[in-house]
């Protein structure tokens, strides 16, 4: 018997979380699984949570929420041998649909009757953990209108776009590290340690989990001017094909920044200086996901 925390957000996207204890009772194998359920009542909550069920030893903590929910949960349990299981009920839930977790409660619980434990890379922004990607430039500055919104959802995240979309001036940015060293004027610069930004909207399509190396996508200045066929790429998984998209690929680099502009951490909106140090720390997190017979 294993031992297993669901650390729930009661106010993560747009699903109501009550009947949730229930169902994880129900669907639960409790020939494997030995549940422990509790509701976060803060923000950071759950990163206390997390670590202390960690400490106390539990095989498995669940997140229960969105990508916010999650990056705490892992902050939690990052560099130990719990894993980390998720029940996607945010917005975009990029990580999980990375991982190939059901969007639908029912089906990731059943899914975890059926895991196993796999070491995934996770990222650090200027010592801030990310596990899906962080960024700056225009996707970070709807991640802090999304952040300021009343409302969730896929719809709110398009109305912001086409709300600042015209407006947006792009930056220079100047990056370097290990055989890299460019300036660039983008519209946007993400550092990807998973391949979306959630909604099946996929940045980095190529990007690992499991490499130790960060993909480093860097949109041109002029992305208005193909901003139909950024968007049919990005829902086709095929954005890095873009003439207005260039990735790299590195464990480490260093940006530059004109302004202390925005900046996410997945797709939560941070405060950060003008200068940022992005790393991938190689097999430093443990999570669930489907077993591979």
């Amino acid at each position: 018997m294993k031992n297993i925390a669901f650390i729930i957000n009661p106010i993560s996207g747009t699903q109501n979380k009550r009947k949730l204890p229930k169902m994880i009772k129900e669907t639960l194998d409790h020939s494997q699984w030995l549940e422990n359920i509790v509701f976060t009542e803060r923000a950071g909550h759950a990163e206390e949570l997390a670590r202390q069920f960690m400490r106390m030893g539990f095989d498995a903590v669940v997140a229960v929420g969105g990508d916010g929910t999650v990056n705490e949960v892992a902050r939690g349990l990052r560099d130990s041998n719990t894993a980390m299981g998720i029940i996607p009920m945010g917005s975009g839930n990029g990580f999980a649909r990375h991982l190939n977790i059901p969007v639908r409660a029912h089906r990731a619980i059943e899914m975890l009757n059926r895991s196993e434990p796999i070491k995934v890379d996770y990222g650090l922004a200027n010592g801030k953990l990310f596990v899906s990607t962080c960024g700056t430039g225009f996707d970070a500055l709807i991640a802090d209108q999304f952040a300021g919104s009343t409302r969730r959802g896929f719809m709110t995240y398009l109305q912001n776009i086409f709300k600042d979309v015209l407006r947006y001036r792009p930056e220079s940015y100047h990056l370097h590290g290990k055989g890299i060293d460019i300036t660039h004027k983008a519209f946007l610069m993400t550092f990807a340690n998973a391949s979306q930004w959630g909604y099946e909207a996929y940045i980095a399509p190529k990007a690992s989990l499991q490499d130790g190396l960060m993909d480093i996508c860097v949109m041109s200045s002029s992305a208005l001017l193909g901003a139909p066929e950024l968007a049919l790429r990005l829902f086709t998984r095929s954005i890095d094909n873009s003439l207005f998209m260039d990735t790299l690929r590195a464990r480490e680099v260093w940006v530059e920044r004109e302004t202390a502009s925005a900046f996410h951490i997945d797709g939560d909106p941070v405060e950060m200086p003008k200068d940022i140090h992005v790393q991938i720390i190689p097999d430093g997190l443990t999570v669930l996901v489907e077993k591979r017979f």
